[in-house]
């Protein structure tokens, strides 16, 4: 079927891109005269030599290079980008020292502040004189078990300045959550907030604090940020001291930035962990510094005086995406919070306010605005917004439809696909290209994206594994603990030699484009055909009565069916009806081998702590199997609604 154009840039758009500046840099030095994106693309992925230092160049980047570009370019993993180069991440994100805004920062209805950046840079230096008079050193660790506010960026900035590791959470983890991961890279350093708003309640933090502080004795230093109150007893959290006291004796001045090696750690991110332990991903200073510069400026062409926004805690990736603006110059937009208190206008009414140029969300979050009825085109102005962006789940055509029919008709959607594994992203935005309904619209410069089939085979036009064939930068430095590398290995390279499989269920278009179907590990195979589940609730959830679903795979009569729980709209019975329509629903608009066998009605859906379903946990309450880490899930009390189901057992 031919793709449908939602949207085309402008010419002047175009040739007004960073993108297009990028290529008649390329041309200049290199001689290479690109006619379009895909020949940028294809040079991108087959001379890296000449294309990452072209990228350093281009962005600025502030540290040096060295004399190679990549070694052991073919291993997978193996292969080191700038193995003799020095960087320092928060030197190349502080370049700026003026009074223009630097955060732009709201707590709900709470709290609104701004920074520039003179304040930015002052805070970090306090900040970091008083880390270096505690004692610590490149490589020690600092973590942050906070809400998405100013400090929390403070304190990442002052870290890197040192050459220390971040690490972050959000605070909605629970004491062994915190622990499942903190106390695995044993932090020098943990920054907490006394308390956080959510919902228009105030959510403690102080009362963890001390259990977290007892479960991790490498701490030396716990650190308090007073957001909810000014003064708050911190009496029994053991090493604490407040934020404001601990840097008062260091007054700001220049920042001494320590340079580390561009394969040197920075942050540690952790994989969800609902299967088990989360992995402790480590990601290199140069990498980062490489991945968000091409991502921001050439990616989504952000430009000094941009102001760009992610709704996202500090547990999610995207966290570290969006501070990572800083190094093009731009505004870095925060909030912290429910995004629909008090209703779901609140994120609208910021764009307004803050003058928001780049607004990034989840899918889920367009999905509830959209089944809200909400109308941002006809109660905001919206001016200001240039792209909209999404990720963290698959969003659905009809998602493409909502934004360009009730936000906003003149506006860059871009559906990006990557993730905390490779802090970035593999497929996402192209400024020079239109965007297509339902498709992301180009694989990420030097990323040589494929698709493959079951026999590791490239497939084209059909449904198969996501798969990166060559070697980038931001592949992980490795997990934490894991020495002998066995782990890291194979958690995306044991499949395909040399190749990492990055565990989406995806398809290329006609248009050089990409679709996505949902994780290949949570894909449906029943009676030998294979359908990624996010068809399945692409179907379900156009229905009126269905709020959201969550679909398995149950091992039934030596082969699979296919089971599906759905959330109901208030005012809404499971009946017969319902489910007859359900099923045509589905067996028309997806797959008539992937009809449900079962449909049953739930009140909730568990989820991770950044907003995505766990099918993989949902599959093993249903047959049986122990959920190996609640802590994990930001509503593990959800899993209840899907253990003994009666008709599991019948039908």
């Amino acid at each position: 079927m031919a793709s449908e154009t939602m949207w085309q840039p402008s010419r002047s758009r175009i040739d007004a891109s960073n993108m297009m500046a990028f290529m008649q840099a390329a041309t200049d030095r290199w001689g290479t005269n690109f006619s379009d994106f895909a020949g940028l693309h294809a040079w991108s992925v087959n001379r890296p030599e000449q294309f990452w230092p072209t990228l350093w160049d281009f962005c600025g980047i502030v540290g040096e290079p060295g004399e190679r570009v990549v070694v052991d370019r073919e291993k997978m993993p193996g292969a080191r980008f700038f193995p003799d180069g020095r960087a320092n991440f928060a030197e190349n994100l502080l370049r700026r020292r003026d009074d223009t805004p630097a955060i732009i920062f709201r707590g709900e209805d709470k709290v609104r502040r701004e920074m520039t950046w003179a304040e930015l840079h002052d805070a970090v230096s306090s900040l970091a004189r008083a880390f270096r008079a505690e004692g610590l050193v490149a490589g020690d660790r600092v973590a942050a078990y906070m809400p998405n506010v100013p400090e929390t960026v403070i304190a990442m900035l002052a870290a890197a300045s040192i050459g220390c590791v971040f690490t972050s959470a959000s605070p909605d983890f629970g004491v062994q959550g915190v622990l499942d991961r903190f106390g695995q890279v044993s932090p020098k350093v943990l920054i907490g907030a006394d308390a956080y708003y959510y919902n228009g309640k105030v959510q403690p933090c102080l009362d963890k604090l001390p259990a977290i502080a007892a479960g991790m004795p490498s701490l030396e230093r716990v650190l308090i940020v007073p957001y909810v109150e000014e003064a708050p007893d911190i009496s029994a959290v053991p090493k604490a001291a407040l934020f404001g006291d601990y840097t008062a004796p260091y007054p700001p001045g220049e920042i001494e930035f320590t340079r580390v090696g561009f394969n040197d750690p920075l942050y540690i991110l952790y994989s969800s962990g609902t299967t088990g332990a989360p992995k402790c991903i480590v990601h290199g200073v140069g990498a980062a510094i490489l991945t968000h510069s091409k991502e921001h400026r050439l990616h989504s062409d952000v430009k000094p005086g941009d102001r760009v926004f992610w709704f996202t805690t500090c547990g999610w990736m995207m966290w570290n995406w969006t501070v990572g603006a800083l190094a093009a110059e731009a505004t870095i937009v925060l909030y912290d919070g429910s995004p629909f208190y008090p209703d779901g206008n609140v994120l609208f009414d910021f764009a307004d306010d803050a003058k928001i140029t780049l607004f990034g969300t989840s899918a889920k979050f367009i999905d509830a605005c959209n089944k809200a009825g909400m109308k941002p085109m006809e109660t905001h102005d919206l001016s200001s917004i240039s792209s909209i962006s999404s990720t963290g789940s698959v969003l659905v055509p009809e998602g493409f439809d909502y934004i360009y029919e009730n936000v906003k008709a003149d506006v860059h959607l871009a559906s990006m696909s990557g993730g905390t594994d490779l802090l970035g992203c593999f497929v996402g935005m192209n400024p020079l290209a239109p965007v297509y309904r339902g498709e992301l619209q180009a694989p990420c410069l030097g990323m040589k994206m494929d698709v493959f089939d079951e026999a590791g085979q490239p497939i084209a036009g059909e449904k198969g594994e996501l798969v990166c064939t060559r070697s980038f930068p931001s592949m992980p430095l490795g997990f934490w603990g894991d020495d002998s590398g066995e782990k890291y290995f194979n958690a995306y390279y044991a499949d395909y030699p040399n190749v990492w499989r990055h565990g989406d269920w995806v398809q290329w278009t006609e248009t050089g484009g990409m679709v996505f179907f949902g994780r290949s590990d949570a894909t449906l195979n029943s009676g030998g055909v294979r359908i990624g589940t996010a068809e399945i609730y692409r179907q379900v959830e156009q229905l009126e009565e269905i709020q959201e679903a969550i679909v398995v795979g149950q091992d039934w009569d030596n082969d699979t069916r296919v089971v599906l729980f759905v959330v109901l709209r208030p005012g809404h019975g499971l009946t017969g009806a319902l489910e007859k329509k359900i099923r045509a629903c589905i067996r028309a608009g997806a797959s008539p081998r992937h009809v449900p066998a079962c449909i049953a009605a739930v009140p909730d859906i568990p989820r991770t702590k950044s907003g995505k379903i766990v099918e993989l946990a949902v599959r093993d309450i249903v047959h049986g199997r122990p959920i190996k880490n609640r802590e994990a899930l930001a509503n593990p009390e959800a899993l209840a609604h899907f253990r003994d189901r009666p008709e599991l057992a019948t039908r």
